[in-house]
């Protein structure tokens, strides 16, 4: 008979005491929770919500467009025979908005065939620029008039409309549609300047003494990017107007290099 050997008795485990959630610990958890909700906020509003809400500005711009093509042609203005065969049109006077009025669609084809964003009376935020709009400053010229036709939009948040303002080169054209037809401005440079230099939107930028009867435009947005330490300004010179009845303008062309979000 084989003997048998006795077992050695079962060690009894030392259960390790679980750790009591303390106030300190949980308060750290929902600061943390807390803070990447906001990052996450942030990531949507500055780079999220600018694609999602420029993309919908767009296609109400384009909704806007066809609704004008639609309706009958107004009777086109005076036109004058020029020496290199062009006819001058004598721009409409279009009547001054009212803040978060909107009047008329820029178009800008370096910027892309989609592009095609609302111009509204006013440059305040809730009234206006936050709702992805393009401003209308308050003593502004309308657009294709003697004087300077002067706007501002957000570069960063709320579909970012002049968000590639540093990419326009000289001669692009930044088109103004209204139901009367499309006024064409040419691109000619950006400067950047303090937030007080608001000779910029005088009738003839930066020289308020001087009247040239010139037809200038500026686009006026807060520089660097996610910054309100500047502002970057852009000018182009009013190259002429066309009438809806004689179609949409050669300005209008697609560019070869369409120049991709500055974010």
């Amino acid at each position: 008979m084989t003997a048998s050997v006795a077992q050695p008795p079962p060690r009894s485990r030392r259960r390790r005491p679980r750790s009591r959630a303390t106030f300190t610990s949980v308060l750290g958890e929902l600061l943390l929770t807390a803070g990447v909700v906001v990052l996450l906020f942030v990531a949507w509003q500055m780079w999220i919500g600018d694609i999602i809400i420029g993309a919908q500005q767009n296609n109400e711009g384009h909704a806007v467009s066809q609704e004008w093509a639609a309706l009958p042609a107004p009777e086109p203005p005076a036109a004058t025979p020029q020496e290199d065969g062009t006819v001058w049109y004598e721009p409409p006077t279009l009547e001054h908005p009212g803040a978060g009025v909107r009047f008329a669609q820029m178009l800008i084809p370096r910027f892309g065939s989609d592009y095609n964003v609302a111009i509204a009376g006013g440059t305040t935020r809730p009234i206006t620029l936050d709702h992805g709009w393009i401003g209308l400053y308050d003593q502004s010229a309308m657009p294709g008039q003697v004087g300077n036709f002067s706007v501002a939009g957000h570069r960063t948040t709320w579909g970012a409309p002049l968000n590639r303002m540093d990419k326009l080169r000289v001669d692009d054209a930044i088109v103004v549609e209204t139901p009367e037809g499309w006024f064409t401005y040419r691109f000619r440079n950006l400067e950047y300047v303090k937030p007080s230099a608001v000779d910029v939107l005088a009738d003839v930028p930066q020289m308020p003494e001087v009247k040239t009867g010139e037809r200038y435009l500026t686009l006026t947005a807060c520089s660097p990017l996610y910054s309100l330490a500047e502002r970057i300004v852009g000018y182009a010179v009013f190259e002429g107007f066309q009438p809806r009845a004689e179609g949409a303008p050669e300005s209008l062309s697609p560019v070869d290099d369409v120049a991709p979000p500055s974010w």
